[in-house]
Parts: C-alpha cells; sequence; structure tokens
C-alpha cells in the first residue's frame, strides 16, 4: 500500500473506538493465515485476539474457504422472506442441536448487536401478547452488550464506554455486579441488590439479560457459577424470561460450549454470534423456546416485527455449518484445555507485579488488570514489535488467541505481556 494510501486511511476512515482527530495508528495487514497477520512489508505479527473473539481456528481455514467457495457458485444472498434455502435450514437444525432442547425456534441476523435488539424485541412484543406493557429490563453492573441503541440501554450506562449517551437510552435497571470470582469462594452477598430489584419491579421487568459467567468488555470480569444458578431461580420464581448474551463466549472460548453450562441452567433466549462462522463473515442467531415464540406468533399482530435485508445470507450460513462441523468434532476441547493451562502457568504469577492489580484466566481468555489506563498507541506499537497483535482497553491487557496456537506461539504473547509491564511509558 502506498504512503498516500496510509494517509487516505488515517483522513477518511473511521476505526473503531476511535478519531478522526487523533486516530489510533493502524497496521495495515496484507494477508492471514493461522495465527499470523502478514504485514505490508513482509514480517507476521501472532493474533491474539482471534479478531475480536472471532476466528477460533485460525486464518484462511480451507475447510471454511471451501464452504464459502462452494456456496458462491450456487448463489451469495437471497432475500429470506419468503424464501428459504438449504444452508439456512442445515445450520438452523444444527444450532438446535447444540444448545438445550428448550431453545428450539431460530431467527438468524447479521450481527451480534443485533442478536441482542432481536432478544429485546422478542420479550417486548411477547409482554404485549399477553396484555402487558413491560419494558423494563434487569442486568448488571460492567457489562456490555453491543453498541446499537437498545444494547447500550443494557449495557452499565456509567462505567462503559456507552456513558456519554446515558440521558438519551431507555432506563433500565443496574444491580450491583457479582464480586465473587469464578474460582473463588461463593458469597451469597452478591444477590442483594439484584433480589431487591427484581423483587420490587417483578410487574414490570420484561425480562433479565446477562453475560454467563464472563463479563467482556466492562472489565473482563469472571464472576461465579452460583451467581447465575441464583439468578435463574429468581428469575423463574417471578416468571421472568433470561436472556444470555454468548455472543463473545459461545463455541468454547471458556472450555465449556457455552458459558451457561458452567451453572448447569437453561435460558428462555439466548444470543449467539462472532465465533459462529469461525470469524470468517458476519453472522448472529437468537434463539428463544417455542412457548415465548408461539405467545408472540399468536397475538393480534400474528408475527415477530424484524427482518434485517441480510438475514439468513446463504454465504454466512454455509461457512457457518463448516464451523460448527469442526466444532462438533470436539477437538477444540483439548485445545482450549491447553491453553488455559498455559496461560495460568505464564500469566498468574504476575499478581506479584507492582503494575497489577489481577490476573485471571478462564478457558481461553487471560487477563491482566492494571492500576494504571493503558497508552494504547505505544503499547501497541511494541507488542507490534515482539511479533504479536494484541489489543488493550483501559486498564486492561487481555488475550483471547485461537484455539489452533500452539505452546511456542502463545509463549510469545504471554513473554511480550510479561515484559511491557515492566516498561513506565506504557502506563499513564
Amino acid at each position: 500500500m502506498s504512503q498516500s494510501n496510509i494517509f487516505f486511511d488515517r483522513k477518511h476512515i473511521w476505526h473503531p473506538y476511535s478519531s478522526m482527530v487523533k486516530p489510533l495508528p493502524c497496521y495495515i495487514i496484507k494477508s492471514a493465515k493461522g495465527v499470523y497477520l502478514k504485514l505490508k512489508h513482509g514480517s507476521s505479527i501472532i493474533d491474539g485476539m482471534s479478531s475480536w473473539w472471532s476466528t477460533i481456528h485460525g486464518y484462511n481455514h480451507p475447510i471454511l474457504n471451501n464452504a464459502l467457495k462452494n456456496q458462491i457458485k450456487k448463489m451469495s444472498h437471497i432475500m429470506f422472506g419468503g424464501i428459504t434455502h438449504p444452508s439456512a435450514i442445515s445450520l438452523c437444525r444444527k444450532l438446535i442441536s447444540l444448545t438445550p432442547k428448550k431453545l428450539d425456534c431460530v431467527f438468524l441476523s447479521d450481527s451480534g448487536s443485533v442478536a441482542i435488539e432481536v432478544a429485546i424485541k422478542m420479550l417486548i412484543q411477547y409482554w404485549r401478547s399477553l396484555g402487558q406493557k413491560r419494558k423494563l429490563f434487569l442486568t448488571i453492573r460492567d457489562g456490555y452488550h453491543g453498541d446499537t441503541f437498545a444494547a447500550m440501554s443494557i449495557s452499565d450506562p456509567k462505567n462503559s464506554i456507552h456513558r456519554i449517551y446515558h440521558n438519551f437510552l431507555p432506563k433500565n435497571l443496574f444491580a450491583k455486579s457479582p464480586i465473587s470470582a469464578f474460582n473463588k469462594t461463593w458469597n451469597s452477598n452478591d444477590l442483594i441488590s439484584f433480589k431487591y430489584l427484581i423483587e420490587k419491579n417483578s410487574s414490570k421487568i420484561a425480562g433479565v439479560i446477562l453475560e454467563p459467567i464472563v463479563q467482556g468488555v466492562g472489565g473482563m470480569n469472571f464472576y461465579h457459577p452460583n451467581y447465575l444458578k441464583k439468578i435463574k431461580i429468581l428469575c423463574d420464581y417471578y416468571h421472568i424470561p433470561i436472556v444470555f448474551d454468548e455472543i463473545a463466549t459461545g463455541f468454547g472460548r471458556t472450555g465449556k460450549l457455552f458459558a451457561f453450562e458452567h451453572a448447569n441452567v437453561i435460558p428462555d433466549i439466548l444470543c449467539l454470534g462472532k465465533a459462529i462462522t469461525g470469524g470468517t463473515i458476519t453472522l448472529a442467531a437468537t434463539l428463544t423456546s417455542r412457548k415465548i415464540a408461539n405467545i408472540i406468533s399468536e397475538s393480534k399482530i400474528g408475527c415477530f416485527m424484524h427482518g434485517p435485508t441480510y438475514m439468513a445470507n446463504p454465504l454466512a450460513c454455509a461457512v457457518a455449518n463448516a464451523n460448527i462441523k469442526m466444532i462438533q468434532t470436539n477437538k477444540w476441547k483439548i485445545q482450549v484445555s491447553n491453553i488455559e493451562k498455559q496461560l495460568c502457568d505464564s500469566l498468574l504469577p504476575l499478581i506479584s507485579h507492582p503494575r497489577v492489580i489481577d490476573a485471571r484466566v478462564l478457558g481461553a481468555i487471560g487477563v491482566i488488570e492494571c492500576s494504571k489506563l493503558i497508552n494504547i498507541a505505544m503499547i501497541q506499537k511494541f507488542f507490534v514489535k515482539k511479533g504479536v497483535w494484541i489489543r488493550p482497553f483501559k486498564k486492561l491487557i487481555y488475550i483471547v488467541p485461537p484455539y489452533i496456537i500452539n505452546s511456542n506461539q502463545l509463549k510469545m504473547l504471554t513473554d511480550a505481556i510479561s515484559v511491557a509491564l515492566n516498561n513506565s511509558a506504557f502506563f499513564i
């Protein structure tokens, strides 16, 4: 890419969570294969982010590529209104077979944030069909569910990246996030805030929405499975549907196929995305129970009022089918277990570092929480020089590597983090 194109990118193209006046530096990627991103000058860096949790089998995987090639020979896209196709039918069969029996109705969309919007609209329409105008949602602080408006309204309004929109968004209910960590002692006091809010507002709440076990952008917290179990009991008692946002954690990332399996509970609605296509093309799914689907469908309106243009895109469905077929071989279980062990050995000892508040690992997720904000531009430049791609945010350095990463490649990631902690210039 010429220097003029680099200048054009910097001047005219808006990148995620960045500024047009003082944008973060962008690194030009010519190609990608396996765990490597190839830079414009020919050197390669190891991807520690799986392109934001999605590319679990690595880049340019021949099975996934072939699925796309075979599908595009037939058709790349058709509308889903009044038309169906084999790739969508096959995908929905697979999703229903992978998830709890209760979840047997599938709505396909084109991004994780939209899958959340769909879930919210489903529950508003569900209660309207029952003759109740419920519109409040209950969740916990430090959560993140996407960047569209309804999704922002259930993300933490004060601590999240969306706080500037707080006064414009619908007002929802936020319980204190649990303090009991995943692998630590359970403290029942964690439930006090949630229990109070659900008891006080039980006749107004349309649904409870949670990221099960792992809170993502809100702070990369791993909370105790007992919390999820107790929340589900409360929801059942008050007959309030519960939505699990597994967009980041679904398909093996936490060591279970879905994070809610750690607590052995089942949601009423399940949202999936990111890794559903192995990181090749955008797709998401919202799965719901037959009960909710029927109540919506038997109302005066008679249908669910949502329909994205690229809903059930044949290319995305075809590659998702191939991806899930790979997942069903269960090779990921060994891969994620090996990653978890090595991350524990490499990252957990860093908790003694003077710049580290906490170090935590769950499945193929490793997190270092620092005591100060991180200078993203400077630390990323350092990481690239070290041959790795890691994208920190706020005070967190975290990695979610592709499952296919080997021990030497993973060591390069964790070594780079360890060395970076020693440089005061990377912290504000």
